[in-house]
């Protein structure tokens, strides 16, 4: 039974995973590359590749990212490496199968020469899907991956630090092949990426989180619970201030209930110190719900 829940667990992140970089893959080659934009990261490096030497990104991503591999197989253990050589095999595949589709007239590719802000709108909503869902289900497409996650181990720099370091690099060293507006559509896309990467990984179901301060808590959390129908925790508190000891209410609402819950609390106490915050990805009652 074990052995049955690990392995399904294991095909729920191995399909994702797949998907995720079969996206990326028809993103980088149907947007990015026909129009001569950039990608930042090792992607970057295959990128300039084709356009130096027209090395199929296929082929240069699997020769950047074998030894990259091995070496984060040695530093960050096998465990940790397993779903990023999954991500990297995938990614080639789906390289190479698509080239080969391009190359027969099966797919032909997205090229303007005029309207390069739709192709770094496509570009980035394309390749941040595909980066999210891998991310998302805990796989990664090698490369800026890998050596971020060694120079943190080895050297305390954050993964932020060191990936955006490269890009830098990578987008410095683009000038000598594509001209400086192209870069600048290419930030576009990669700011576009960023963010549909952010959507995925934290959920697409947002909420917010009310944190009510009030004399009053009970009778609050009373009707939140009955006319909204939703969880209400009650944890004490004691006012600096006055030294006296309160309630505190927490619940997680929709954002379609916000409205509803602040006349709830402001009706059966005015005074009440209201705090919301952003909350996603919300698993339980009411909300998402664990797969069993």
């Amino acid at each position: 039974m074990k052995t049955s829940r690990l392995m399904n667990q294991f095909i729920k992140k191995v399909i994702p995973i797949v998907l995720g970089t079969a996206i990326y893959a028809f993103g980088l080659l149907f947007f990015i590359i026909p129009n001569h934009l950039m990608e930042g990261g090792v992607t970057g490096i295959t990128v300039l590749l084709n356009y130096a030497f027209q090395i199929p990104p296929s082929l240069s991503t699997l020769l950047i990212n074998i030894p990259l591999f091995l070496l984060g197989v040695k530093i960050l253990g096998v465990r940790q490496s397993f779903y990023t050589g999954l991500g990297i095999v995938s990614l080639t595949f789906f390289l190479w199968l698509i080239e080969k589709l391009i190359n027969q007239g099966w797919i032909v590719p997205f090229q303007t020469e005029q309207d390069y802000i739709l192709v770094a709108l496509y570009a980035g909503v394309t390749l941040g899907t595909g980066l999210g869902i891998v991310f998302r289900f805990g796989g990664t497409t090698g490369g800026s991956d890998i050596i971020a996650r060694i120079f943190n181990r080895k050297f305390g720099y954050s993964m932020g630090q060191v990936i955006l370091a490269l890009d830098i690099i990578i987008l410095g060293l683009s000038l000598l092949f594509i001209p400086l507006d192209k870069i600048l559509y290419t930030l576009v896309a990669v700011f576009i990426t960023s963010k549909i990467i952010d959507f995925i990984q934290e959920g697409a179901y947002a909420a917010k989180a009310f944190t009510i301060i009030s004399d009053r808590a009970p009778q609050m959390a009373d009707r939140i619970t009955h006319e909204l129908e939703r969880g209400v925790t009650l944890i004490p508190a004691i006012g600096v201030y006055s030294k006296q000891a309160k309630q505190m209410i927490y619940c997680v609402v929709s954002r379609q209930e916000i409205r509803q819950l602040i006349e709830i609390a402001k009706s059966v106490d005015p005074s009440a110190f209201i705090i919301i915050n952003d909350v996603s990805d919300v698993h339980g009652e009411g909300f998402q719900k664990e797969q069993a």
